[in-house]
C-alpha cells in the first residue's frame, strides 16, 4: 500500500491542571463535537479527544486545518470558556488507512512526530506551530500566526470576550454599538484597541498562505 502525506492537526489545553477539571472536559468536548458537525466539509478524520485535555485529527489539506482552527479559537471566544488551546499542524505520512468515522488506530511517523511536536511546543510561548513539507510556507506560517496570537492572547475573558464576538459577528461598530446601546464613539474606540481589524486582516493572510501552499504543492505530487 502506497503510503501518502496529511495535513494533521493536534490541539492540547494549555494548563489544563489549573482549572476545574469536569467542566473544562465538558467545555472541551463540546467544542469538538461541534466543529467536527459544522465543518465536517474540511476533515478526513473527525477530531478524536484521546487523552482528555487534547484532540487529533486530519485534514483535508492546510487551508482546511486554518479554517479548523479559527473556528475553534473563535467558538471558545463566543462561549466565553477562555481555555487557551495550543495547536500543531502537521504535514507527514499515514501507513494505515485514514479512519473516517474517528482518529483512532491510525499509525504512521507523521502522527508520532506531530505529537512530539505538541510536546516541544509546551517549552515555547507559542500556541501553534506549523510543520509542512513546504519549508518556506511553513516559516511564513509560524511567523504571521505568532502576530494573531498576540491579539488573541490580548483579549480577556471577562472584559472582551462579549465585545469581540460581537465583532467578530459583525465587524461594523455602528451596528455592535446599536445592538449593546454603547455610543458609536465608545465602541469605535474599543474596535481599534481590539484591534479587530488587524486581526480579520492577519487571518486572510494565513489563508492566503495555505492556499498558495495548495496550489505550490499540486504541481508536483509526492
Amino acid at each position: 500500500m502506497k503510503t501518502k502525506d496529511y495535513i494533521i492537526l493536534m490541539a492540547d489545553i494549555v494548563s489544563s491542571r489549573k482549572s476545574d477539571q469536569q467542566t473544562l472536559m465538558d467545555n472541551f468536548k463540546e467544542v469538538t463535537d461541534e466543529t467536527n458537525v459544522h465543518l465536517k466539509k474540511y476533515l478526513l478524520s473527525p477530531l478524536t479527544i484521546t487523552l482528555g485535555d487534547e484532540f487529533q485529527g486530519v485534514a483535508k489539506n492546510i487551508e482546511s486545518a486554518i479554517a479548523l482552527l479559527f473556528h475553534i479559537e473563535e467558538n471558545i471566544i463566543h462561549k466565553a470558556y477562555g481555555f487557551p488551546l495550543r495547536f500543531v499542524v502537521f504535514e507527514g505520512r499515514i501507513d494505515t488507512p485514514i479512519n473516517k468515522e474517528i482518529a483512532y488506530g491510525m499509525l504512521g511517523e507523521g502522527l508520532t512526530q506531530a505529537r512530539e511536536a505538541l510536546t516541544q511546543t509546551k517549552i515555547t510561548n507559542s500556541r501553534y506551530f506549523f510543520s509542512l513539507r513546504n519549508k518556506p510556507a511553513s516559516a511564513a506560517l509560524n511567523n504571521a500566526i505568532m502576530i494573531y496570537q498576540r491579539m488573541v492572547d490580548d483579549w480577556r475573558m471577562g472584559k472582551d470576550y462579549s465585545l469581540v464576538s460581537s465583532f467578530l459577528k459583525n465587524p461594523d461598530y455602528e451596528k455592535v454599538a446599536e445592538e449593546l446601546e454603547k455610543t458609536r464613539s465608545q465602541i469605535w474606540k474599543r474596535k481599534k484597541s481590539l484591534k479587530i481589524e488587524e486581526y480579520f486582516a492577519i487571518k486572510e493572510v494565513l489563508t492566503y498562505i495555505a492556499d498558495e501552499n495548495i496550489s505550490h504543492n499540486s504541481h508536483h505530487d509526492h
